[in-house]
């Protein structure tokens, strides 16, 4: 029993430490756009 609530407790911390990753922003869409545009066009 005691080793069953161990092993769950260490996997809910692990999931908590996992950091979430944040949206990226409109701007940050729309740079990231341009950036692959400007990488992609012929020289």
């Amino acid at each position: 029993m005691f080793s069953m609530v161990k092993a769950i407790n260490s996997m809910k911390r692990k999931e908590e430490a996992a950091p979430a990753t944040p949206t990226p922003t409109k701007e940050e869409l729309l740079l990231t756009e341009i950036r692959d545009l400007l990488k992609n066009r012929p020289l």
